[in-house]
C-alpha cells in the first residue's frame, strides 16, 4: 500500500454531502479501484491450503448467514475505481485514512452506510492483525459536536456525550456484531488503477472504540456503499454524479486478476447489451431495491408472487447486493423455480447433506442446464450457466439459488461477468454482459 500512496495525489473537497464544503462544486471525478474477493490470493483471508471447492462451500455458508444482515440489521434505522476484497461480506477495499495516509483493509458493503474503522484507544475491540488507526496521529482528523448536522445525519444511531459535547454513534448488525465510537471527519485516500490515488477531504467516518462480534482479525472496518446519507456514495454525491459500478470476476478465474469498482465518469454502463431497471427507494434507504417480475427457465415463465397485483406491492421486492453469494428467493417461489429447473435437466439428482443447496447433480454427468433469465422491470438479464450453477466439488454441481423465509436478495454469483452500474440520481441499475477479467 505504501508505494501506491507515494505517487501524486488528486485532491478533492467533497461537495456532494449537504454537510461539507462545496468549494469545488463543479469538479467531476472518474476513477477505478480494485475489488478483491476474500478468497483471492491478494486477500489477507486467503488460505492456500483450501481447495477451490472448499472456498466456494465456505462462501455459500457465509451467504446463508449473511441474510440476517439485511432482515434485522440495526433496528434503529428504518469516477474513482478502488480495490475490494471479501470479509464478512465477500469483498474488501484497500483504503487509507488520515494525514499522513494510514492504510486500512475494510469490507466493501453495499448493505451498510457508515465508513468506520477500529481506533485507538480501543476500550473493547475485536482482535485485528493490522495496527489500529490513531486519530491523534492524523493532522486532518476532527470529532463532530452534538449540534452538528453530521451528527444529526445518523439519526437514532447517534448519541451525545454531555461531558465534552462530542457526537457518538452506535450501530448493531443482525448477527449481533456492533460498533460504537466517535462521529468524525478525516481525509480518505482511495487507490486508483492508474496509480493516481484520489484524496477526499472531510469524509464522515466512525472512529470505533468499542467493536465486537463476528468481525475477522484480518479486516479493520467497513466501507459503507449503501444508499443512506452518510455512505461513501452519498458523500461523493455530485462529484461522481451519483454513479458507481463494478465488474465481478468469476470465482473460478485463476488468472490473478481482481474485480474493479468504478466511480463517476468511469462508472457509466451503456452500449450494446446494456439494460436498465428502476432503483426503488424504501424507508430503509441503505439497501438497493429492484423489482423482479418473473424468472424464465427456458420457455417457462414463473411470476414473482404478489398478493395484491393492483396495489404496487410488488415494487422493490428484491435487494441487489455484492456481499451475498447466493441469490435468495421467497420459499414458495423458489420451490416452483427449482421444480422447473429440475424438470428440464435429464439427469439424476444427487444429495449433499453438507450443502445448503438443494438441487445438485453429479459433476461427471453430461449436464445440459436450461437458460435462466431474470425479468426485472424493464430489463431482461440472461444468465450464463456459471451464474446459475456452481461446482461444489469434483463430484457435485448445484443450483446457485436458495429459498429464504426472510427476503429476496440478488447475489454476486448471478452478477459475475456483468458490468453492474448504479445511478442514484436517475434511480436506475444497469446490467451489461462483460468479460470482467479483461476489464
Amino acid at each position: 500500500m505504501a508505494s501506491i500512496f507515494s505517487t501524486v495525489l488528486i485532491s478533492l473537497c467533497i461537495l456532494s454531502s449537504p454537510f461539507l464544503s462545496n468549494a469545488n462544486a463543479h469538479t467531476k471525478l472518474g476513477f477505478t479501484t480494485d475489488l478483491i474477493h476474500r478468497d483471492s490470493p491478494k486477500s489477507p483471508f486467503y488460505k492456500p491450503t483450501e481447495t477451490s471447492s472448499q472456498r466456494l462451500r465456505n462462501a455459500i455458508r457465509r451467504s446463508v448467514n449473511h441474510v440476517v444482515h439485511f432482515s434485522s440489521k440495526d433496528a434503529s434505522v428504518d469516477s474513482p475505481q478502488t480495490e475490494i476484497t471479501s470479509n464478512r461480506g465477500e469483498y474488501l477495499m484497500n483504503i487509507s485514512l488520515g494525514t499522513p495516509p494510514f492504510p486500512i483493509m475494510a469490507i466493501a458493503d453495499t448493505g451498510s452506510d457508515l465508513l468506520w474503522t477500529q481506533c485507538k484507544p480501543c476500550d473493547d475491540c475485536y482482535t485485528q492483525n493490522d495496527p489500529l488507526f490513531d486519530p491523534k496521529a492524523s493532522s486532518t482528523y476532527k470529532d463532530f459536536s452534538c449540534s452538528s448536522s453530521q451528527c444529526s445525519a445518523l439519526g437514532n444511531q447517534a448519541s451525545c456525550s454531555t461531558e465534552d459535547n462530542t457526537c457518538s454513534y452506535s450501530m448493531s448488525y443482525g448477527d449481533h456484531s456492533y460498533t460504537n465510537g466517535n462521529v468524525a471527519a478525516d481525509t480518505l485516500t482511495l487507490g486508483s488503477t492508474n496509480n493516481r490515488p484520489v484524496q477526499l477531504k472531510n469524509v464522515i467516518i466512525g472512529c470505533g472504540h468499542n467493536n465486537n462480534g463476528t468481525f475477522n482479525k484480518e479486516g479493520s472496518g467497513i466501507v459503507g456503499l449503501g444508499g443512506g446519507p452518510v455512505s461513501l456514495i452519498s458523500q461523493l454525491g455530485e462529484s461522481i454524479d451519483g454513479k458507481f459500478s463494478y465488474c465481478l470476476i468469476p470465482l473460478s478465474s485463476e488468472n490473478g486478476k481482481t474485480s474493479n469498482i468504478n466511480f463517476g465518469t468511469s462508472a457509466v454502463v451503456s452500449g450494446t447489451g446494456a439494460v436498465s431497471t428502476p432503483l426503488i427507494t424504501k424507508s430503509r434507504e441503505t439497501f438497493y431495491y429492484l423489482t423482479l417480475a418473473s424468472i424464465s427457465v427456458g420457455s417457462k415463465n414463473i411470476k414473482f408472487p404478489v398478493s395484491d397485483p393492483g396495489s404496487g406491492e410488488g415494487e422493490g421486492n428484491i435487494i441487489i447486493d455484492s456481499g451475498t453469494t447466493l441469490t435468495m428467493l421467497p420459499t414458495t417461489f423458489y420451490s416452483e423455480l427449482e421444480d422447473a429447473v429440475a424438470s428440464s435437466i435429464d439427469a439424476e439428482r444427487q444429495n449433499d447433506p453438507e450443502s445448503p443447496l438443494s438441487l445438485c447433480y453429479s459433476a461427471t454427468a453430461n449436464l445440459k442446464v436450461p437458460v435462466i433469465t431474470m425479468h426485472f422491470d424493464g430489463a431482461d438479464v440472461k444468465l450464463d450457466s456459471s451464474n446459475s450453477f456452481v461446482q461444489l466439488s469434483e463430484e457435485l454441481v448445484c443450483f446457485a439459488f436458495r429459498g429464504s423465509e426472510d427476503l429476496a436478495i440478488y447475489g454476486n454469483l448471478s452478477q459475475m461477468n456483468f458490468l453492474v452500474g448504479y445511478d442514484t440520481v436517475s434511480k436506475t441499475v444497469s446490467f451489461k454482459p462483460a468479460d470482467c477479467a479483461k476489464m
